[in-house]
C-alpha cells in the first residue's frame, strides 16, 4: 500500500456520514421525492393521452413536448442557478411543476381532453425540470462533507423511486383514477419544494456580476472544455447516448417481452433495479484513487444489457445480466457525479453540469427515434448486437483517454 492509498484512507475515515447533517437529509427527502413524482409521471401520462383517445402517436407527441424543454433550456438553468443559487431555482421549478400536475389533474376530470392542451402543461413542467436540473451537482457539495457517499445514497434512492414509482401510479389509475394520480404527482414536488426551502442559507450566495447570459454561457464553455477529462467523456457518452441508451430501451422491451412475456419483463426490469441498488452500495464502500477508471470498467456490464436481449439468453441468465447491467451503470454514475462535484469549483459547477446534462441527454431520442426503422431494415437483435458493440468500444476509448485515466480523488492544483 502506498502513502497516497493510506493518505485516501484517512481522508475518508475522517468524513461524517452524510446522515449526520441535517441538511443532506432534507436534500435527500426532498430528491427523493422529486424522483417519486418522476417514476410516476410516465404511466400516469400514458394512461390519460390513451384514454383520452389519441393513440401511441399521442403519447409520444406528449412525451416530445415535456422533454424538448429540458435538452433546450437545460443551459440556461445552469446559468440561472448559478446567479440565483441553485436552492432558489429548485424551489421554484418544483412549485412551477407541482402548478403544471395540478392543472393537468383539472384538465382530466372534464369532458373533453384536447392533447395540445396536455402537451403544453407537459412543456410548462419540462422547462421548470431543465432549471431544477442543473442545480442538483452544485448543492451535494454544500449538503454533505462526504460526497461520493452522498452520490451513492441517492444513486440508491434513484432506483427504489424508479421500482416504486410507476407501481404506485398503476395503483392509483386502477383504484381511484388517472387524474387523482397527478395531484400525487402534484404533492409529491410540493413536498420536494418544503424539503429544499429551508436550505436557503447554504453558502455559496448569488453572483452579483452584471454579465449577459451569453456572457455566463461562455464561461461555462469554458470552464467545461478547459478540462479534457470531462469533455472527453461527454463527447464519448454522446455516441453512447446515440447508439446505446437510445436503441437498447425500445428495442430491448419489445424483445424480452417477445421472448418472456409480459410478466418476465417486468421481472427483468426489476433485476436491472436491484442491480442500480447493488452498485449504490458498492460506491458507499469502494473508494478507488482512480474513480473514472473504475466507473468506466463497472459500465462494460452495461453492454449486457443490449446483449440479451439480442442472442435470446434464457429468463435466469437475462435477469442476472439484467443485476450487473445495473451495478455497473450506478457505480459509474456515483464516480462520474463525485469527479465532477469535487474538480469542478463551486461557483461554476452548476453551468458546468447543464453542459454535462446536454450532451448526456441530447442524442439519446435521436437515437430512440432511428431505433424503430433500423430494426425494420437490419432486425431488432442485429441493432441491439451493433449496440453492444458500440458500448465496449465507447468504454475503451473513454479508457484511452490520458487525462480520464489520470484523474484522482481529490482534484489537483489544475485539471487537464
Amino acid at each position: 500500500m502506498t502513502m497516497d492509498d493510506l493518505r485516501v484512507e484517512r481522508e475518508t475515515a475522517a468524513l461524517p456520514s452524510p446522515w449526520r447533517s441535517g441538511r443532506f437529509r432534507l436534500f435527500f427527502t426532498a430528491r427523493s421525492t422529486s424522483l417519486l413524482a418522476d417514476g410516476m409521471l410516465m404511466v400516469s401520462l400514458t394512461t390519460a393521452v390513451l384514454g383520452a383517445g389519441y393513440g401511441a402517436g399521442g403519447v409520444g407527441y406528449a412525451l416530445a413536448a415535456w422533454m424538448a424543454p429540458i435538452v433546450l433550456l437545460v443551459l440556461f438553468g445552469g446559468v440561472l442557478a448559478d446567479r440565483f443559487t441553485p436552492q432558489v431555482m429548485m424551489v421554484g421549478a418544483d412549485v412551477v411543476r407541482m402548478v403544471a400536475m395540478l392543472a393537468l389533474a383539472a384538465l382530466l376530470t372534464g369532458t373533453e381532453v384536447r392533447l395540445w392542451h396536455v402537451m403544453a402543461l407537459l412543456a410548462l413542467s419540462g422547462a421548470a425540470t431543465a432549471m431544477f436540473q442543473p442545480g442538483l451537482a452544485s448543492m451535494i457539495p454544500q449538503v454533505a462533507e462526504d460526497i461520493q457517499r452522498a452520490n451513492a445514497l441517492l444513486r440508491i434512492s434513484e432506483a427504489i423511486c424508479t421500482l416504486l414509482g410507476p407501481g404506485l401510479a398503476g395503483l392509483l389509475v386502477a383504484y381511484w383514477d388517472v387524474a387523482g394520480s397527478f395531484v400525487v404527482i402534484a404533492l409529491a414536488y410540493a413536498c420536494s419544494a418544503f424539503g429544499l426551502a429551508p436550505l436557503r442559507k447554504l453558502g455559496t450566495a448569488p453572483e452579483r456580476s452584471e454579465e449577459s447570459m451569453s456572457r455566463r454561457l461562455v464561461t461555462g464553455w469554458q470552464e467545461f472544455r478547459s478540462r479534457s477529462w470531462l469533455w472527453g467523456v461527454i463527447a464519448v457518452w454522446a455516441v453512447y447516448g446515440l447508439f446505446v441508451f437510445g436503441p437498447a430501451l425500445p428495442l430491448g422491451a419489445a424483445l424480452l417481452t417477445e421472448q418472456h412475456g409480459a410478466g418476465g419483463y417486468g421481472w427483468i426490469a426489476s433485476a436491472d433495479g436491484a442491480g442500480t441498488i447493488v452498485g449504490g452500495l458498492l460506491g458507499m464502500r469502494v473508494r478507488p484513487r482512480r474513480p473514472l477508471i473504475a466507473g468506466a470498467c463497472a459500465m462494460f456490464f452495461f453492454s449486457l444489457n443490449p446483449l440479451a436481449p439480442a442472442i435470446g439468453w434464457n429468463f435466469a441468465l437475462t435477469a442476472f445480466t439484467g443485476v450487473l447491467a445495473g451495478c455497473g451503470f450506478a457505480f459509474w454514475g456515483v464516480m462520474w457525479a463525485t469527479s465532477v462535484q469535487s474538480h469542478i469549483p463551486l461557483a461554476v459547477l452548476s453551468r458546468v453540469s447543464a453542459y454535462d446534462v446536454a450532451g448526456s441527454i441530447m442524442v439519446i431520442p435521436l437515437g430512440r427515434a432511428l431505433a424503430g426503422p433500423a430494426a425494420d431494415r437490419f432486425g431488432a437483435d442485429h441493432v441491439l448486437l451493433f449496440s453492444a458493440a458500440v458500448g465496449i468500444l465507447c468504454i475503451g476509448v473513454m479508457l484511452a483517454v490520458p487525462a480520464v485515466r489520470a484523474l484522482g480523488r481529490a482534484p489537483a492544483a489544475a485539471d487537464a
